[in-house]
């Protein structure tokens, strides 16, 4: 372990979305380097793969880590998940908000009259909007230790518009916005707020079952994997001179930042 990676050492990660690819893969991470983790998982369906995610992270040396059920395209249920982690493992040191979902898969030669408003802005309040309700109640507690990270999941959709629709792509191109205003506001005060934007990643639910239409857009020749995704996690995680960041992830798909 780096001198850098040791600082994660008796901290407390939560991770939203814990259960998928990039959330498994980033909790194993973050615990490997002593960090403690709030496992968050969205249905019922999930609850066995989150026991048996708690019972391999807390294997290792000092580690703590409990599972809590919350349903985050509601705010209630967000902050109830908040106060939740808080009374049984303690405030997050890091957020890591990883949540997100796609709605009805239109592709890049869809019809914009094929997702409705409504679809819009329930896909808006679960990939953006409680992702900026976690950053609000987590902040607070960061301030007080003048030391935090906040980082996102965002998707290489938010600049190019990727092969979901315009409610995917707008939803996570809302979030770099959130990150660029909140590190200019807290960035003095010892928190960095950053995101990784990665493009087809194997192992998730995005991607159960990728076309090779689909897999011909990755220049690099194949999709990507969780562990490379939580490898950057934990770099934002660790450096606190990395802040107002979107970290891209494809494969060499996109050119330049956005």
């Amino acid at each position: 372990m780096s001198d850098l990676e040791a600082i994660l050492q008796g901290k407390l990660v939560l991770i939203t979305g814990c259960t998928g690819g990039i959330g498994q893969a980033s909790a194993r991470a973050f615990a490997r380097r002593g960090c403690s983790v709030a496992v968050h998982y969205n249905s019922t369906s999930s609850r066995e793969k989150a026991s048996q995610l708690v019972a391999e992270l807390t294997k290792n040396p000092g580690v703590r880590a409990a599972a809590f059920q919350a349903d985050l395209s509601n705010y209630d249920s967000t902050r109830v998940l908040h106060s939740q982690v808080v009374r049984e493992l303690g405030h997050p040191d890091i957020l890591f908000s990883n949540h997100g979902v796609t709605g009805p898969k239109i592709g890049p030669e869809g019809d914009v009259g094929d997702v409705t408003p409504e679809i819009f802005e329930d896909i808006w309040r679960t990939n953006a909007g409680t992702h900026f309700l976690l950053a609000q109640l987590c902040i607070p507690h960061m301030q007080e230790r003048k030391w935090g990270r906040v980082i996102f999941t965002s998707s290489v959709a938010a600049g190019n518009g990727g092969v979901i629709g315009p409610h995917y792509a707008s939803s996570k191109a809302a979030l770099h916005g959130l990150l660029h205003w909140l590190s200019l506001r807290y960035c003095k005060e010892g928190i960095t707020t950053n995101a990784v934007a990665p493009a087809l990643i194997e192992d998730t639910a995005m991607l159960s079952n990728p076309s090779e239409a689909i897999k011909s857009k990755i220049p690099i020749g194949r999709l990507g994997k969780p562990d490379e995704i939580a490898s950057i996690v934990i770099l934002l995680a660790t450096n606190g001179y990395m802040t107002n960041k979107v970290i891209h992830a494809d494969g060499g798909w996109t050119i330049g930042g956005f």
